[in-house]
């Protein structure tokens, strides 16, 4: 089988493609036919930050190839989707069952990677920050695969007003579309009135800008992998606070509201309610190009890689 690699640290320039040998699937693993692999962020940052290279995980779809020992809840042939933490950029992958569920006859492998990673993290990040019917949410990385999932949840979930906050004036209308009520740059001086709660996708330098668009008693929800500091005067001054999220956490010590919540992404999905966005569909052999896309900042919604 092609799987996608890295032996030193870099920019996209550094990932090849080379031959493997499809690897067995252990006890409650799946080995998954990929039809399509999600490219993230944080994978992008791995290979140009990491300590030393590692295999690339991420999230795929496709069809069951074969099951491991005491695998019950899938079989050979269904089509599934889930994270693979070892390497995702193949065409043959392992996930563990607790990490795949089933992809419906209705939506495509590609929808599926488009959706259930990014709408966990959305839906995460919104719960953790606590809106009330009324309150105002902003969404920074808005035209990201999670930002344009969080700003549906945001409207659906009866937000007063949904503030988009993007890189570049050509993905304004972009989150609009998805429902953003106001749109700011991030270079821009002035964010608008004050947000009840911002779920902050980016990090970094973002950090104090964020921070100081919140309301009195606001929350941000930190979900990137970006870090950053914050002043601590600007959480006094506001009586404002900041939560770091992690759905990592919610998968390993909380299955069944994990399996709960990305049930609810599929009926969310099928009722219209949820309407993920794929800015591109790349070859595998390709991935440095989706991997330049997504470190430039200049895809809108989901790139994804194509066995």
């Amino acid at each position: 089988m092609r799987r996608v690699r890295y032996e030193v640290t870099g920019g996209p320039e550094v990932l090849f493609v080379e031959e493997a040998s499809a690897p067995d699937p252990g006890p409650g693993e799946l080995l998954v036919r990929n039809e399509a692999v999600g490219v993230t962020l944080p994978a992008v940052r791995k290979v140009r930050e990491a300590a030393e290279p590692g295999p690339l995980g991420g999230e795929v779809a496709g069809v069951v190839a074969a099951v491991g020992e005491g695998v019950t809840g899938f079989s050979v042939g269904d089509r599934v989707t889930g994270l693979c933490f070892s390497h995702a950029y193949a065409e043959l992958a392992l996930v563990h069952e607790a990490m795949a569920s089933r992809v419906p006859d209705r939506a495509s492998a590609v929808d599926a990677v488009a959706l259930v990673r990014s709408g966990l993290v959305a839906r995460g990040a919104y719960e953790v920050g606590r809106p009330r019917p009324g309150d105002s949410v902003m969404v920074t990385a808005a035209a990201s695969a999670v930002g344009t999932l969080a700003l549906q949840y945001a409207g659906a979930g009866g937000a007063s007003r949904v503030v988009a906050a993007v890189g570049s004036a050509e993905k304004a209308e972009f989150v609009r579309a998805l429902g953003a009520d106001e749109v700011v740059l991030y270079e821009d001086e002035y964010w608008g009135e004050p947000v009840d709660v911002v779920l902050d996708g980016v990090g970094g330098e973002l950090l104090g800008p964020a921070v100081r668009a919140l309301a009195p008693g606001g929350r941000l929800v930190a979900f990137s992998s970006g870090g950053g500091t914050i002043d601590a005067y600007e959480l006094l001054v506001r009586g404002a606070s900041v939560i770091g999220f992690q759905m990592a956490a919610i998968a390993r010590g909380e299955p069944e509201l994990y399996a709960r919540w990305r049930d609810e992404l599929w009926d969310l999905h099928r009722d219209g309610t949820l309407r993920p966005r794929v800015c591109a569909e790349i070859p595998l052999a390709e991935a440095a190009r989706a991997h330049e896309l997504v470190e430039s900042r200049r895809n809108m919604g989901k790139v994804v890689l194509v066995p």
